[in-house]
Formats: structure tokens, sequence, C-alpha cells
């Protein structure tokens, strides 16, 4: 039944990071739309009316902040995250303040997303940190999604051969 299914809007510049996510959060079974910058996140929000919303600080043309404070006041039931890599704890209250829910700093996991819905932003528990690996491992894919995903390009970009990108990008054998 499509009413149990929760649809997200994801709202970042990056397009690399926003399409990665977007994957991951439907891998999880949520409906999710993507947006560019807070035009598009307003057109899609009027449009689809999603239960939540994930949003980049720093984005070209308006902050996040404004996307958060529209949809706040438009529709108080929808929760809101902050998604960003320049946090700050000024930053943080102001988007509070304006309506989100929470506010977390990249890199943060899926798993870390998805709390930060329920989630008290007061009630900060010491957040496990992304592995090495799973850093590498986004990091190895920007590189490649910029790259069209021309392996040997990739592989000059990174500084490693070619095979060994290869090896890498092979999904793991169960």
């Amino acid at each position: 039944m499509e009413s149990d299914v929760q649809r997200m809007l994801v709202c970042d510049d990056d397009t690399a990071f926003r399409r990665r996510l977007a994957r991951s959060l439907r891998d999880k079974g949520f409906i999710v739309y993507e947006a560019a910058n807070v035009t598009e996140a307003l057109e899609a929000f009027v449009e689809y009316r999603p239960e939540r919303v994930l949003v980049d600080l720093r984005m070209p043309g308006e902050s996040g902040l404004t996307l958060v404070s529209e949809i706040a006041r438009r529709y108080e039931m929808c929760k809101v995250v902050v998604l960003t890599g320049f946090g700050s704890i000024s930053t943080a209250l102001d988007a509070v303040r304006r309506g989100a829910v929470n506010y977390l700093t990249k890199p943060a996991s899926v798993a870390q997303i998805l709390a930060s819905f329920t989630s008290d932003p007061l009630d900060s528990p010491t957040e496990q940190m992304p592995s090495l690996a799973e850093v590498e491992a986004e990091y190895v894919q920007r590189v490649l999604d910029q790259c069209g995903g021309n392996v040997s390009q990739s592989a000059k970009i990174l500084g490693v051969h070619r095979r060994s990108l290869q090896r890498k990008l092979r999904p793991p054998l169960d």
C-alpha cells in the first residue's frame, strides 16, 4: 500500500552525492524525489508533499535555511533535516529555530540520516563516524561520477593503476 511508504525529498547541489543518497534511500523503501536547489525543491515539495525533507545548507542561490523556513511555514507536519559539510553551532541553532528537526554534518551514513528524523537534536549521543572504507568508497565514486564513469581517467586522478581501481569497484563476492 503506497500510503505506508514514506516520501522523501533530497535537496543538494552535489549531483553525485544526491543521486547516491537517493539510491540508498530507495533501497530502504522510500519514494525519493530529488532537487538541486531551493526553487526545484519548493516545486517538488508542492507537487509531491513528502513527509521528510533532507536539505543541504550551502547551495548556489538561496540557502537551504530558506527552504527550511518555507516548508515549516507551509506544512508543519513535514520533518526537515539539514545536512551540511560546513557545520557550526550558530547555523545549527538557526536551522532548528526555523523548523528543522535536526542538523547533521557530512559525512553521515544513511542510518544516521534516518535516525536524525526521529532523534532530538539536543540528545547528541556519540555519533559513529563512517569507516575509512566508507569514506574512501564515497570519494572514489565521486571521482568516477565526475569523470563520466571513465575508469582510466578516474584512476589517473586518484593516482592508482587502472586495474587496481577496477578491482576496487567490483562488487564483493558473497
